[in-house]
């Protein structure tokens, strides 16, 4: 089962809160050792300034989206 959480600064570490649906669909119980994967989601405020030095102005790229034109 997956969800997409964010991670909370608890003291000096980072920790995660399980939802309760994955806790009751998987029967996790405190002190149950589990093995998670941790993947990070872009965030859209990373692009800021890789975004900064394009020179075309915003309408036009979302005309560009709009029209599905190959911009390559």
């Amino acid at each position: 089962m997956q969800a997409i959480i964010k991670a909370k600064k608890i003291g000096g570490s980072i920790g995660v809160i399980i939802p309760k649906e994955i806790v009751e669909k998987e029967h996790i119980k405190p002190e149950d050792t589990l093995q998670i994967k941790v993947e990070r989601k872009d965030n859209l405020n990373s692009l800021w300034g890789i975004l900064k030095d394009i020179k075309t102005p915003a309408q036009k790229i979302m005309d560009i989206v709009d029209e599905g034109e190959d911009v390559g």
